[in-house]
This record gives C-alpha cells, structure tokens and sequence, in this order.
C-alpha cells in the first residue's frame, strides 16, 4: 500500500514539473507568414484559347480573401455586365469567376487582379495576378506602354484608367462619353507607368481617365482626361506620356432662387466672366441692378431695387453661345442686414493690401472719412482700388519696417447699395523687420514667353507669382519663410493664367514644368536659382 501511494507521489511530482516547463515562457508561433499565396491550379488553365465557359476557378495553397476589388480589377476588354468574382467578406481556398456576358468571338480577354488578393492572415498580396483567356484560337500579344503626368499638378493621380479604344466603322470623337474602350488597364495606387496587354494589331486612340464613379466613360463634371493626339498604331515600340487635366466646365445656369430680400441667387457651371442676366418684365422707374459673386459658391447675385410687386418673372441668361431662359419666383425674405468686415491679417506683408469687403454691395466710398495713422500719430497717405465683382475695396500705402498701423472708418465711409452706411470701424496691423523675410532671385534658361513664373507650396497652392513676355530676372521679395517649389506655365495665348485643355477640341492643356528641387526661403536669406527648361 505504501509503495503504490509512493509510486504515485513520484507520477504526481513528474507532471508537475513537466506542466512547470511547458509554461514557462510565452511561445512565439514562430516567423511571421509574409510569404505570398500560391497558385495551385486554374480551370480552365490560364492562357487558354477556344474559351466557351462561364466559370473559372483558380485554387490557391492556403485560404484567400479578395480587398477592394472594385478599385484593383480590371477586366480587359470591358464585359457589361460585369463578372461576379467570389469570396467577397469572407476565406476560401479559391477564387471564382462567373462570367455574366456575351463575350465577343476571337477576343483574347484579360483579368487584372492587381493587389487585391490576399492570404487570410497576414494579407500578403499574389501581386498583379493576370488570367488571360482567348475565344479564339490564340492569345493575342501586343502591348502599348507609357506614362501618366498630370497637366497641372506635380503629383500624378493614382488609379488612373488608362484605355484605347478601336478605330473603326463604329469609331466617333465623342466615343468616351457614351461607350466602353476595347481594351483598358489601371495605374493603380502606386505606379505611375501603364502597360496596356494582350492587344490584337489595329489602329487606336489612347486616352486616360480619372474615372472616379468607375464606368469607364467621360463625365466633365467629374473626371479628369488625358489623350495623345492622333491615333496609334499597333504594334508600336514607342512609350507614351498621357498628361491628365481637368477641363474647364461648358458654361450651365441654373434655376434661379430667391437668396435675401431684393438678391437672387443664379448658380452656374463654367466661366462666369462674360455672363449677363437680364430682367424680361417691365422695369419700374429707377430700376437698378448690382451683380456681385459669391466668394466660395459658383453664384452670382442678382441685386436689385426697388423691391418689384410680382409674384414671378423671367429672366435671360446669355454667356457667349450660351442663351437660355429661366423662371423665378419670388420668395418675401427680409434683406440682408450690413456688415463689413476686413481680409487683411493683423500681421501685413510688405507686399498686402488692406481690403475690406461688405455683405451687400458697396455703391459710395468716402475716402476723406478713413484715415490711417502710423505708430507715431503720422497719417499714412494711401490709393484705392474697387473690385466691383467681388465688392471688395483695397487700400495701399507704402508700408515701414517694425511699424504700427491704426485705421479709424467713420461713420458714413461706406454707403451700401440700399442706402446703409457703417458705424465707426477701427483696424489695426504691424508689419515685422525686412529681415524676418526672404528674397529670391529666379533665372531661366531655354524659356519661351510669355511665361507664368509661381512659387507654390507642397500641396500646389499658389503663393507668389509673376508674369513676363520676354526674358527677364524674377526677383520675389519680402516672401514668408518655408519651403516652395518652382513651377512655369508656358502661357502661350498671353492671358495670363493656365488653361487646360479641351478632349473634343483636341487641345492639349498648356505645357506646365516644374524645378525638381525644393527652394528654402529662410529669414534674412536671399537664394539666386537657375532653371533650364527642356524643350
């Protein structure tokens, strides 16, 4: 009996130490997986010609998931509807295609996966996997390659379609706006080259697209574009730079509203700039209108007095080509009450205005009631200037170094269009030392004028800019320190501003370059820079 409770003790002592041992530590489960899945098989085989199916299946080694499909797929040519493509949420040791349209005879198709399939653990990606099939008797093989710029912007936009479509008996200008192209491929999010496969020899037109709703079709509003000019030929060996632009909006009015009493809002799509609107209804004596715009909306203001007995009207919009007319009806809201408020910093640049703005428009400016004064009780002589548009007064004066400035507005300085005038305004600004600022000095070599010269930050907003028609040093002066980039608009018609391009016109966007080099603008520092533009 005592050897048994014995032998048992000794047992009892063995696997506690044994459980002691295995939890000692945290076991690690090994090297992390970062290998990629692996492709067992596929039915039918990949490269296959004479395709007749409606099922693919490919078989993977380990459980997959699919991530963002609809970004990463990219079914060449085109198949509406489209494909179903399974496990979508959830694991499986295989992926499956069900094809769902009416596929063409003798048309190698092709389905370009991207990133979007991933193991199930770890997420590791089966890079840029391609099933390629043919419902002929072989797989067609041509390529056409290239790259993807953006006219204006120094950073291309990620998962940019790139597409040729067929120049045939069907073939318009207008194709990319109502139909799919013959074949298509995607940038995806970090390339900014494209390779366009599995082609058959034709003739083509390459165009690019920002599609951002993913129909593979040309919305202006929405998208940007880019195209080569004339057609391609395949097979080519050339590589093709495609720069994408954002086309100027054909101009659309909208319908009228009744934005505040005696102001009516007309919203619009385009350039604003030579728009007219005109009252159909008799006018009553001493009927005047102000046009003013909207500082964040795409509105104009439609101000008018008196206040007309109507319970509707008509009014004409004309902009160039463009005429159409549009029915209002009136809404009782009261007017709008007169604030006015300055643009201007505390802290002025050398360079800066003093503006100041109103909520209704400005019709009487009395200068002898605003007085500016300095530091030292001096008064600071100053111009005017008015922008009626954008009701906005802007005062300039020279300005001092490490100064002081005070503005007193008294009543009666501003009279608005319905007869308010301002109670007394006070503003006051400094200005900092010379030395708290850059300047610098820009030459370029190579250029042809006219020329935009811009300083611009990192997310492409413009800071300082000059405009010149022959060759000439570009001094920027007193500018805030940081970092900025050097970017030239080769502003062939002279208007200076950039204009981007137009797809049915066949009009490039103006040619845009930019110096690769960040120029740092310190305190007290004046950097000299030479460009060379290429040609």
């Amino acid at each position: 009996m005592r050897k048994h409770i014995l032998q048992s003790l000794v047992i009892l002592i063995i696997l506690s130490l044994v459980i002691s041992c295995a939890n000692r530590g945290t076991p690690s489960g090994g090297d992390k997986d970062v290998d990629a899945p692996v492709i067992i098989k596929s039915l039918p085989e990949n490269m296959t010609t004479n395709f007749k199916g409606k099922e693919i299946k490919i078989y993977f080694d380990e459980y997959v998931k699919i991530n963002n499909l609809q970004k990463q797929l990219i079914v060449s040519p085109p198949m509406d509807p489209e494909p179903t493509v399974t496990p979508l949420g959830t694991a499986s040791k295989y992926v499956t295609i069900i094809i769902n349209d009416t596929l063409a005879d003798n048309t190698t198709y092709a389905f370009n996966f991207g990133q979007s399939i991933v193991d199930n653990n770890e997420e590791n990606p089966y890079d840029y996997y391609r099933y390629v099939f043919s419902t002929g008797d072989y797989i067609d093989s041509l390529s056409v390659k290239g790259q993807i710029l953006d006219a204006e912007n120094r950073i291309p936009e990620e998962f940019v379609s790139v597409m040729l479509y067929e120049k045939d008996s069907t073939y318009t200008d207008s194709i990319v706006y109502k139909s799919k192209p013959k074949y298509i491929t995607n940038t995806l999010d970090s390339l900014t080259t494209f390779s366009i496969d599995n082609i058959k020899p034709g003739t083509y037109k390459l165009v690019a697209l920002k599609d951002d709703n993913g129909n593979f079709t040309f919305q202006q509003d929405k998208d940007k574009i880019g195209f080569y000019e004339g057609f391609i030929t395949a097979p080519t060996d050339s590589l093709f730079t495609i720069k994408l632009f954002k086309e100027t909006l054909n101009f659309d009015a909208k319908k009228p509203r009744q934005a505040a009493g005696q102001k009516i809002g007309f919203g619009y799509e385009g350039d604003y700039k030579t728009m007219a609107i005109e009252l159909l209804d008799n006018k009553p004596e001493g009927f005047t209108t102000v046009i003013t715009k909207d500082p964040k909306a795409d509105t104009l203001y439609y101000w008018y007095k008196p206040k007309l007995a109507l319970d509707s009207t008509q009014f004409i919009v004309r902009n160039k080509t463009f005429i159409d007319t549009l029915k209002h009806r009136f809404r009782s809201i009261d007017k709008d009450s007169l604030t006015i408020n300055m643009l201007s910093p505390s802290t002025l640049g050398f360079n800066d205005d003093v503006q100041i703005t109103g909520s209704i428009p400005f019709t009487k400016f009395n200068e002898k009631q605003i007085q500016i004064l300095d530091r030292d009780s001096v008064i600071v002589p100053f111009k005017t200037t008015f922008n009626t548009i954008d009701n906005l007064y802007s005062l300039q004066f020279e300005k001092q170094e490490k100064q002081q400035y005070n503005m007193t507005m008294l009543p009666g300085a501003i009279e608005d269009f319905f007869g308010n005038v301002n109670d007394t305004l006070k503003f006051a600004a400094k200005t900092k030392l010379y030395s708290d600022y850059s300047n610098i000095r820009i030459t370029l070599r190579n250029m042809t004028y006219p020329a935009i010269v811009q300083l611009i930050t990192d997310k492409d907003e413009v800071k300082y800019e000059q405009f010149a028609t022959e060759d000439r040093l570009f001094d920027f002066r007193n500018l805030t320190p940081g970092n900025y980039f050097l970017r030239v608009v080769f502003d062939t018609n002279g208007n200076q501003k950039w204009d981007s391009g137009n797809y049915l016109e066949q009009r490039q966007a103006e040619r845009i370059s930019y110096k690769t080099e960040i120029i740092e603008a310190r305190a007290n520092w004046d950097p000299v820079e030479t460009f060379t533009l290429l040609d």
